[in-house]
């Protein structure tokens, strides 16, 4: 009886139904509405072809890629807390992060390695998807936003790169200017190519700020409005590609 009445408590109110529009549903019509009225229901479609879940199929790679991005952004934000993006502090918070925040290096580390983890599996995951033909039509589409958000994996980790601001991040981004400065004058963007990244002639206070505002705000929320583009489409385009019929 009182397990009946807490159900009921917790079920039975404004909140609980503005969240769970739909009781438990019993036809197909309904299930339908479940999952079209819940955002997180939303994400996965109602019916999906056994072959599609099979593990030796995808492997879990797209899944895997989007769950350390949610590890990268959890630990992104709490890495902002102990950071200050300018010359005189960055490395030392760094050291700090380490040596003296609790627990500091092993939520740098997850951060560190989650990023390493993320590219290795958004590339593997684009290789999986191009095997398996999955580029083809009708997803030719969600294959464009896919290598998008490759590119802006890599961007991430390069931006990310800079940011503690030793003697490998310093001479890395260096070499990366360097790069850029060899983009030919008469090109588009070549003439200022480099001023633009770097925010000057040298990697200093304005290459800082840049790569700092870039990694912890546009690129993330530019990844996580075609992150969820890249779901809504797989939906829209009859699920994953599958294989033959056994």
């Amino acid at each position: 009886m009182k397990k009946n009445r807490l159900l009921d408590l917790l079920t039975n109110n404004r909140f609980y139904k503005s969240v769970f529009r739909h009781d438990y549903p019993d036809n197909d019509i309904s299930r339908s509405e479940v999952v079209t009225g819940n955002l997180l229901l939303h994400i996965q479609s109602v019916k999906v072809h056994k072959n599609t879940i099979r593990t030796g199929y995808t492997l879990g790679l797209g899944l895997i890629s989007f769950y350390l991005f949610v590890i990268l952004t959890i630990t992104g934000i709490l890495l902002m807390f102990y950071y200050i993006p300018s010359l005189e502090r960055a490395y030392n918070d760094m050291k700090d992060l380490e040596f003296a925040v609790s627990y500091g290096i092993i939520l740098r580390n997850l951060h560190r390695w989650g990023a390493h983890g993320m590219v290795a599996f958004v590339f593997l995951h684009m290789c999986r998807v191009f095997y398996t033909g999955g580029y083809k039509q009708p997803r030719e589409f969600n294959w464009g936003i896919g290598v998008v958000l490759l590119i802006i994996t890599l961007f991430l980790s390069l931006t990310g790169y800079l940011l503690p601001w030793d003697q490998l991040a310093f001479w890395a981004i260096t070499i990366v200017a360097k790069l850029i400065g060899t983009v030919p004058p008469e090109s588009i963007l070549g003439a200022n190519l480099s001023q633009l990244v770097l925010g000057g002639t040298i990697v200093g206070q304005n290459a800082l700020i840049r790569f700092y505002v870039m990694h912890v705000v546009v690129l993330p929320l530019v990844a996580a409005v075609l992150i969820g583009v890249h779901f809504w489409r797989i939906r829209k385009d009859g699920g994953l590609s599958r294989p033959a019929e056994e």
